[in-house]
């Protein structure tokens, strides 16, 4: 290695600033914790629908306390419920999706390299990722699950006031034009990038 490629000695107040990232390491623990929270949530609630499906009345009871399905509950599984029950599913699928990107993205991009290169279970998505690509898919995430969420407003719209479906769709206008903003300017800085670079 010559004395160019050597690595620059830091002086200690810098790498103690420097050294200071590993401190985000028990926050993306403790996400990792939220995650297992989130696979036995699912998994209760999908033993529990399957359970009302083949008749077990406790958990059909569950089902119904757990989704607002009107005023008048219904003695079986109904298509309206079923559909709130699996929307809430797939709710906690793209959590833990977003989730996910924040764990891998936000190590690999703010406290240290993972390493990946080549492993074939590398996500495709990360053998790109910076802070502003990771900004605008959390933001696309976001608005997924806002999605869901107004979808599962939506069918059962009986039991919210108009103000709380104007309410809900004005958010997620809000998570829309947000994300937007954020791609258009993640798009005016590498087209600025690309520009100084060609210069």
């Amino acid at each position: 290695m010559s004395k160019q490629d050597a690595p620059q000695k830091l002086s200690p107040l810098a790498s103690l600033i420097f050294f200071s990232r590993w401190l985000q390491l028990p926050l993306y623990l403790g996400l990792i914790l939220a995650q297992g929270v989130y696979v036995y949530h699912f998994w209760v609630e999908l033993s529990d629908l399957i359970g009302a499906a083949i008749g077990n009345q406790a958990a059909l009871q569950h089902i119904l306390d757990a989704v607002a399905v009107g005023a008048e509950k219904p003695s079986k599984l109904t298509e309206t419920t079923i559909m709130l029950v699996v929307l809430g599913l797939i709710d906690v699928v793209m959590i833990s999706n977003l989730l996910i990107m924040v764990i891998v993205g936000g190590y690999e991009t703010f406290v240290s390299r993972l390493g990946l290169e080549g492993h074939p279970d590398q996500p495709e998505w990360l053998s790109h990722v910076n802070a502003s690509v990771l900004k605008v898919k959390l933001a696309m995430a976001i608005i997924g699950i806002s999605s869901i969420h107004l979808l599962k407003t939506f069918i059962n719209a009986n039991m919210y006031d108009v103000k709380a479906l104007v309410a809900q769709t004005g958010i997620h206008i809000t998570f829309l034009l947000s994300a937007l903003a954020i791609a258009y300017c993640d798009q005016i800085v590498t087209r600025t990038q690309k520009e100084a670079g060609s210069h």
